[in-house]
């Protein structure tokens, strides 16, 4: 094909005697000659006869050469409004119908060319997102950000006595200036982006972050990561972060280890069976992070999954934090900002009471506790290694932003992996701690209940959820572990509300905050679950305590009640001030030593005290219960008259039954009722003293 602009003509076509061949198509250009008045030779043979007229000059001047017949025509004519430029072989249509062997081609692309230019991010403004990563710190412009309150602590000091000690502890960020004394491991200060490349291989991949959209660019490796690292700042096409390179189970995995505390706290290690981890096994691999972020980098706000805590180590380079804290109405706020347009235009912060700025640089480390939304803006290149866990000293909050996370859509790949399935290894640990008697602080208990409350919900939804939230929830139970899942649920909250030192289910953590998280939420707290249930029959006792399935409560073999005891004496002590408010405190609290004295009035003092023993067998042993009641009449006017006597109450045996409550007539009449409950006695009848007396009655529990 031959085209070429003429500027009055074209050469006179030569015949081909030997015939027309596609070799002959390469080479032929146009041929100028001097202008003169237009011959038959300079007529388009596709032309029409009312058409030359109607040409402009530059459409007359486009000619193209069939390659075969060697004849000139308009290419308005005969393109098709194709593109001239972009053929390469070109046949008229009666050379195309003469030999179907031939076809018209076109020319390879252009060679693109390798200089950097800028691209504008179409998708970007199509939904309305801004592609300058810097917008972030322009929404910041004015805001009102508060210097930070928090801790600063030396690595000895933060260990499991802290947490025993301080019960501000693991509430809000604490930052340890130096690692020394954190019992942790990290790569030596010279560790680079090209060593993490070079341990991992280049071909490893990893997930990067497009700044100024926050969404991820797929298909990079870290050999493309290490190219891009090590580029000019001013020659980046484009600020990237990487956040989420997990490196468990590698060769880099054995540079890094967790702080002491974390290791110490962790879910994962103390919970997750030590046979169903490391190379191999799927596990939460979420303690070993490492990070990468250019100058220039911001990670918008975010709380990470499931609430849970993180240790944060710059190895080098600098971050600048931004924390609001966890209250109630900054998660709400959070709930309402995450995910939707509001987040792209609006800064969290005036949603919510207050923002604090950190600042970090090397060496520093930063432990960031459950539930706290935090942004991080990273002003110069830096590494970072850390980690995420789980952990007893806050499980209600834990579980409160695992809630944002289902109800904001949040997708399972950016949530805790084996979230449910690690509740329960939780769940069963404690169960066999609380049946051992092993003893916690309060915060432990509340966090194990609020646990108990979560794996309850789950064995209803195993109980009487649709069908795939029951499949969904049973391939989340540990069957290695667990055969009766609502069983051990059940049974877990019971007994650390036994433990907790509540006398019924009742005063649970669930009916205390039940209200405020229903106004609050108003979303379900389960798969396939709503709201509570009503009680039913099958739930409850004979003695109105909550039952749950296949579990029955010790029962004492033998409960046997002494005797009673009555002694009378004479003692000089003062009398009760009436008017005093404080007199029955006084009294509550003090001892014989103090009540008598050498300036008191003389009291006459009748005691009764009456004994239950009771018995059973244990695994381990047996246990022995003594339930020790002393009745005290204090007499101070009148006549003191020697001590009427009391009927001695006979020994009573009791049979116990292994399905039954205890049961027993005492001869009495049913007087000592009080001797079949297992916690211990009932008070007596109160004691009618009058104006001249008091009566006193302390019990105890051996």
């Amino acid at each position: 094909m031959a085209p070429a602009r003429r500027r009055s003509g074209r050469s006179k076509k030569t015949p081909d005697p030997a015939g027309v061949t596609d070799d002959d198509s390469q080479g032929h250009v146009a041929q100028d000659r001097e202008e003169g008045g237009q011959t038959q030779d300079d007529k388009c043979p596709a032309c029409k006869e009312d058409s030359q007229d109607t040409l402009t000059a530059v459409e007359k001047e486009k000619w193209v050469r069939c390659d075969a017949c060697k004849v000139w025509f308009h290419w308005r004519c005969v393109g098709e409004g194709g593109d001239l430029d972009a053929v390469d072989k070109w046949f008229c249509r009666p050379c195309l119908n003469a030999n179907p062997a031939r076809v018209v081609t076109m020319k390879p692309p252009a060679r693109k060319s390798t200089r950097k230019k800028t691209q504008r991010d179409y998708a970007g403004l199509n939904s309305g997102q801004e592609s300058d990563p810097r917008r972030w710190l322009r929404m910041m412009e004015g805001k009102v950000i508060k210097k930070d309150p928090f801790k600063r602590m030396m690595g000895s000091e933060v260990g499991i006595e802290w947490l025993e000690n301080d019960e501000e502890a693991m509430k809000e960020p604490v930052l340890i200036e130096s690692e020394e004394g954190l019992g942790m491991k990290m790569p030596s200060p010279g560790f680079t982006v090209d060593d993490v490349a070079e341990t991992l291989g280049e071909e490893y991949p990893v997930e990067v972050i497009d700044v100024a959209t926050q969404s991820n660019v797929p298909h990079w490796n870290l050999g493309k990561w290490a190219e891009y690292w090590n580029t000019e700042p001013s020659k980046r096409d484009k600020i990237r972060n990487v956040i989420s390179l997990e490196i468990s189970g590698t060769e880099l995995a054995d540079k890094v280890l967790p702080p002491r505390i974390v290791r110490e706290l962790d879910w994962v290690e103390k919970f997750w069976p030590s046979t169903k981890k490391g190379r191999g096994h799927t596990y939460p691999k979420v303690q070993l992070y490492c990070l990468m972020g250019v100058g220039g980098a911001w990670t918008d706000w975010h709380v990470d999954f499931a609430g849970s805590s993180v240790y944060y180590h710059i190895l080098h380079g600098a971050k600048v934090f931004y924390f609001i804290r966890p209250t109630p109405a900054n998660l709400a706020a959070y709930e309402r900002w995450s995910g939707t347009e509001v987040q792209n235009h609006s800064w969290l912060g005036d949603m919510c009471d207050e923002v604090f700025k950190v600042e970090l640089k090397t060496g520093n480390t930063m432990i960031i506790p459950t539930g706290w939304i935090h942004a991080v803006y990273t002003p110069m290149d830096t590494l970072v290694f850390g980690g995420n866990f789980l952990h007893s000293y806050n499980v209600s909050t834990q579980l409160r932003v695992r809630e944002i996370e289902i109800v904001t859509h949040v997708p399972k790949k950016f949530r805790f992996p084996y979230f449910a399935k690690l509740c329960w290894y939780a769940g069963e640990k404690y169960l066999r701690d609380l049946k051992g008697k092993e003893e916690f602080p309060p915060r432990i208990l509340e966090g194990i209940e609020a646990l108990a409350e979560f794996l309850v919900s789950e064995a209803r939804v195993i109980e009487r959820g649709t069908d795939s939230a029951k499949r969904q929830a049973k391939e989340e139970v540990p069957g290695d572990r667990i055969k009766d899942a609502p069983a051990l649920a059940r049974e877990l909250r019971w007994r650390v509300r036994h433990a907790a030192g509540y006398s019924s289910d009742d005063e649970g953590r669930s009916n205390r905050h039940s209200k405020s998280k229903a106004a609050t939420n108003g979303e379900p707290t389960s798969n396939g679950v709503g709201h509570k249930r009503k009680r039913g029959a099958m739930d409850t006792g004979e003695d109105g305590r909550d039952l749950f399935r296949n579990f029955q409560r010790p029962t004492w073999e033998r409960v046997e009640e002494r005797p009673t005891q009555v002694t009378s004496r004479v003692v000089k002590a003062q009398r009760p001030d009436r008017k005093s408010e404080g007199w029955a405190e006084d009294w509550i609290r003090a001892t014989d030593p103090v009540l008598e004295g050498q300036d008191g009035e003389e009291a006459q003092v009748e005691s009764r005290r009456d004994v239950i023993i009771k018995v059973r067998r244990t695994a381990k042993g047996l246990e022995r219960q003594m339930v020790e009641r002393t009745l005290e009449e204090w007499v101070w006017e009148g006549r003191i008259t020697p001590p009427a006597e009391t009927p001695k109450t006979e020994p009573v045996d009791v049979t116990m039954d292994d399905h039954r409550s205890p049961s027993t007539t005492p001869k009495d009449g049913g007087k000592d009722q009080d001797a079949m409950q297992d916690v211990g006695a009932t008070p007596a009848p109160p004691v009618d003293t009058g104006a001249n007396g008091k009566a006193a009655e302390r019990e105890e529990s051996g």
